[in-house]
Order: structure tokens, then C-alpha cells, then sequence
């Protein structure tokens, strides 16, 4: 593939317009009667302060989001041997409400949940769900869009503690394989307690992990004919000697070869790249490259401890940049292209890394939140330790979140610049994962965040900016139904956008399958470009701006419409 770098007049225009906003972009109400739970309240142990799992996607076929809530439970009913909390469905009203499922659409407790994936998995033509769990993982199957069906002889095996999981067409037969991201080895009675004293932060004792802990190897599960999963971890690359304490994971082309690398963030261990070898040989392997890449460490060298990861073209080069947030004390990362499959931490520069230092940082996400033609980063945050309300710590249990509004290039060496501002004006709370989905269909980005033992937040996109959107939806032939993993370019006079469908949302979330594009100023497309996964190509005219487009791969030999 050919990469042109984009004509930069947006970054110019965006800011002298749609900048201008007379108060926070959002505004926050919570989902009704709606509360997480993750242990104790004085979190002895780290498998209490990860929080829940969070899966936005269309299961009902109605074209409005639905919200799927992974809770969690307690260590007493873990050792009582009652299940977890339940996953609850929420079906969006297409107005940025929610209602509770009914009956069939019931999803029984677990041991103890943790992060959601979604995809069309058996290519049947509606959303799948896996729960990732501190125990099994599960997949429920989406039965014609009426209700959840689990898939006793998933393939799943062991019990492991599941962060994040992304869908992905691996091998290119069509059907989607599955990685999931493991964090670590955990038993209560193994691990030390916040009480015993053992460990400490700025002279308070605190839970201890995940250092002096054992991280898990990630997995990777391929789709045997849309039936059940087949782990062939080992056999392709994801072993043992290679695990980190992996949280977040996002699917992307790194490389512009063709196929699906993964990109995971490791809490405390370098940050793992896997390059997708498919297209140099016939057999299914995968390289960690993450050192070689420059996507491992920060600016410095070191690792961090990463969580959330977000990407899109933030600087307008026509190459994707990622965006990862770590603990507090470590700046942010944001790790923008300098060529195909090379990348350099740029946060400071991007004046993203000292704002950063005494925050958090959880579920990221990267859209054109204000509508004026470039991506902006939003960033969750919230603490660990509820000890980070002691005084002399400088620091705070509840965090503000952040919205990082992208200045575009500025000054004469064109460097990147972002705007900090809070979120909405909601006090501060102890966020984790989320979500940026058009709640109401008004075109604008809205937000979709939880709470550690507290609220699903709903946050509105209020903004008074005028730009021109596109929400573009794909039908692909075959068991990709949703096209995961296709490129969508959007062409106009003077410029471009190219974004990739995917369903993996970073850290223990999952979006829909579609992408949202900001025009900013532009009215008028001269053409959409798609590269499916099956390797086909369509292009696509006369499309009006300013709603949701569904495009449909093309047969052999076919136009595509």
C-alpha cells in the first residue's frame, strides 16, 4: 500500500472555528439504578482495583448501541463458592438512553468478571459476546438477534485472569480469531495482603502486585468454522517466556502489510507489538517487535506501567499514532509515526507528559470529539490505592478526567500540540474502562465510562461546533460479516482520513463495529476507498455527509455499493 501524506490545511482552519467552547465538551448523568462492584472497599488485593468490563455494540440489529456491563464480585463469595455478579445488558433506545434487557438476553455470573470482546464470530450476520473473567472466559452466542446462548464447547481452557480481548481475522479464512491479553498469576491465599505490611507506597502499607508477582502469557484462539475456538498460542509465538502483565489491547495493520498486528499494553513490563508474519509465509506465526518498533518504552527508555491505548492519525501524516496511559509518576505515552512500523515517544513535545505525571490514566480513546477535522485523546482516570488520600502522598483516590483537545501542528518545526481540559463538570471519581460511541446519533462522539465501586457514567457530547461527520458501517461477503480489520479512506479535494474497523477498545472494553469520522469543514467527498480483508477493493461516490453509511463488500469481481 501506498502511504500519501495528507495536505495539513485542517489543522489551521480547525482551531481559528471549532475550538471555541463556552464550557466542558460533555455533560455526565449516570445509568439508573447502576452500581459496579470489585471487593472490598479498602482494596487488600489487586485483583480489587481493575474494575469492570465494558462492551458497546448493536445486538439487537436496531442501529442503536447497546451497553453490556462485565461486574465483578467479592473475594467472601469466591471462597463461598457463589458465583460473581452477573453481565447485564442495556439496549440503547437510539437516544442516548438505555433499558434493561429482558429474559432471554441473561447472562449468568462467572467467577469474577473482567473485559469484554464482540464480534460477529460465527458469521451469522449479528454481535457475539466473549466475558473475560478471572476464571474461564465464556461466549455467548448471539442468537439471531434475540437473546445470548452460551457456547458450552467454546475452546476456552484453564483459568487464567483475562483483561482485554480483541476479535481479528488472523489466518484469512474469513472467520475472526481471538487474542486475549492475560494480566497475572493470582490466588489470595499466595499473595500478600494490603494488611500483612509488606508492601508499601510513599510510606503507606498498600496491596502488593503486580511486581514480585508471575505474569500470564497472552493467547490466541483460532475460529475453527464459526463452531468453537482452538488455542494455538504456543504453536504461533505467545509463550510463556514472553508474558508480561498485559491490560490493553488494540488491533491495527502497524506494518501497512495487509494483515492484523495486535499492539498490548503491559502494566510494569515493556509494551508488546505482534507482528502479524502471515503474509511472508502460509503458516500462522507471530514476532514481538515492540523494542525494534519504538513502542516498547517511553521517551526515556524505561518501562511503564501501561493500561489504556487508544490510536488514530493524531498528526495528519497519513500513518497511525498511539496513544497509551500509564500509572501515576509516569508521563503518558504517545508514540507518533516517523515511518511505516517505526515510532517515537513524542509526549512531552506534544506537551502531554508533565500534566500527566500525577494522574492515573485508564480507558483512552481517540476520536474527533469537537468535529473539526482532526483526533482528539480523552483519558480516564482514577487511583489504585485509596491510601492516595493520605496527606504528604500529593496525590488523590479520585482523579478529574481529561479531555485532550489536538491544536493540530503548530510553529515553525510544526510539532503536535493538545489542549487539557476536564472532561465535563462532574466531580472527580475513580474511572476505568470506556467507551467513545455516538450515543444519540447526532454525529458527535459521546463517552460511555465506569466507575471502581461506583457508576456507569454517560457522558453527552454537548459541543457547539458545526463540522461535518461520517459514521461508515461495513457488510463484508463471507464470515467477516462487520469487516473487521478493513481500511476506510475518505477522499476530498486537498485531503484525506483513513481509519481501521476494529472492535477491540484498549483496556477490558469493546466498541462498535464502526468507524467515525470528523470532516471539520468539508462538504463534499470526492470518494470513499475500502480495502477489505479479503484483499478486495471498492470505491464508493455521491456520499452524503452528516449520517451513518452502510457499504457492502463487493463479490468477485464486483463494485461493492
Amino acid at each position: 500500500m501506498v502511504v500519501i501524506p495528507i495536505l495539513l490545511a485542517l489543522s489551521t482552519f480547525s482551531f481559528t472555528r471549532f475550538q471555541e467552547q463556552s464550557g466542558p465538551l460533555f455533560e455526565e448523568k449516570l445509568l439508573p439504578g447502576v452500581r459496579t462492584t470489585c471487593g472490598a472497599r479498602e482494596k487488600n488485593y489487586i485483583l480489587e482495583v481493575n474494575g469492570p468490563g465494558l462492551c458497546v455494540a448493536d445486538f439487537d440489529g436496531d442501529g442503536a448501541p447497546d451497553l453490556v456491563l462485565v461486574d465483578g464480585s467479592t473475594l467472601e463469595r469466591v471462597e463461598a463458592g457463589q458465583p460473581g455478579l452477573p453481565p447485564r445488558l442495556f439496549l440503547g433506545r437510539g437516544d442516548g438512553g438505555f433499558r434493561e434487557a429482558g429474559k432471554t438476553w441473561e447472562i449468568p455470573g462467572g467467577r469474577w468478571g473482567t473485559g469484554a470482546a464482540s464480534a460477529d464470530f460465527d458469521g451469522d450476520g449479528d454481535t457475539d459476546l466473549v466475558v473475560l473473567e478471572w476464571g474461564r472466559d465464556r461466549l455467548f452466542e448471539n442468537v439471531e438477534a434475540r437473546g445470548f446462548r452460551e457456547v458450552e464447547e467454546s475452546g476456552f481452557d484453564g483459568r487464567r485472569w483475562g483483561t482485554s480481548g480483541a476479535f481479528l481475522d488472523a489466518d484469512g479464512d474469513g472467520f475472526l480469531e481471538l487474542a486475549v491479553v492475560n494480566y497475572l498469576a493470582f490466588a489470595a491465599e499466595r499473595v500478600a495482603s494490603r494488611e500483612t505490611g509488606r508492601c508499601r507506597w510513599k510510606g503507606h502499607p498498600v496491596l502488593c502486585g503486580p511486581e514480585g508477582l508471575v505474569p500470564v502469557h497472552d493467547q490466541l484462539y483460532r475460529n475453527v468454522e464459526g463452531k468453537r475456538f482452538e488455542e494455538v498460542s504456543l504453536a504461533t509465538g505467545f509463550r510463556p517466556e514472553r508474558a508480561g502483565f498485559g491490560l490493553g489491547v488494540l488491533t491495527s495493520d502497524m506494518d501497512v502489510d495487509g494483515d492484523t498486528d495486535l499492539y498490548i499494553t503491559n502494566d510494569s513490563t515493556p509494551n508488546h507489538l505482534w507482528e502479524n508474519c502471515r503474509s511472508t509465509g502460509d503458516e500462522l506465526s507471530w514476532r514481538e517487535i515492540g523494542l525494534r518498533a519504538g513502542v516498547a518504552l517511553d521517551a526515556s527508555g524505561k518501562e511503564q506501567a501501561g493500561m489504556g491505548i487508544a490510536c488514530g492519525d493524531l498528526n495528519l501524516d497519513g500513518l497511525d499514532d498511539y496513544f497509551i496511559s500509564n500509572f501515576s509518576g509516569e508521563s503518558n505515552a504517545l508514540y507518533l509515526s516517523l515511518r511505516v512500523g517505526r515510532w517515537r515517544d513524542r509526549a512531552a513535545p506534544a506537551g502531554l507528559a508533565r500534566g500527566s505525571l500525577t494522574r492515573l490514566g485508564w480507558g483512552a480513546m481517540c476520536e474527533d470529539f469537537d468535529l473539526d477535522g482532526d483526533l482528539d485523546l480523552a483519558v480516564l482516570n482514577g487511583h489504585v490505592y485509596p491510601e492516595a488520600d493520605a496527606p504528604g502522598t500529593d496525590s488523590s483516590f479520585k482523579e478529574q478526567d481529561v479531555l485532550l483537545q489536538n491544536l493540530g501542528l503548530r510553529g515553525p518545526k510544526k510539532r503536535l500540540g493538545f489542549l487539557a481540559q476536564p472532561l465535563s463538570d462532574a466531580a472527580p471519581g475513580v474511572s476505568r474502562a470506556g467507551v467513545s460511541v455516538d450515543l444519540d446519533r447526532d454525529g458527535r462522539p459521546d463517552i460511555v465510562a465506569l466507575e471502581l465501586d461506583g457508576g456507569v457514567r454517560l457522558l453527552r457530547n454537548c459541543g457547539e461546533g458545526e463540522g461535518h461527520w461520517l459514521i461508515v458501517r461495513l457488510s463484508g461477503q463471507g464470515a467477516n460479516t462487520q469487516g473487521i480489520g478493513a481500511r476506510v479512506r475518505l477522499e476530498w479535494d486537498g485531503g484525506y482520513q483513513e481509519r481501521e474497523m476494529r472492535t477491540s477498545g484498549g483496556f477490558q472494553s469493546s466498541v462498535p463495529a464502526e468507524i467515525h469520522f470528523g470532516l471539520g469543514p468539508v462538504e463534499v467527498l470526492q470518494r470513499i476507498r475500502v480495502r477489505w480483508p479479503s484483499g478486495r477493493r471498492s470505491e464508493h461516490t455521491d456520499v452524503e455527509l452528516d449520517r451513518v453509511l452502510s457499504i457492502v463488500e463487493p463479490e468477485e469481481g464486483g463494485k461493492g455499493r
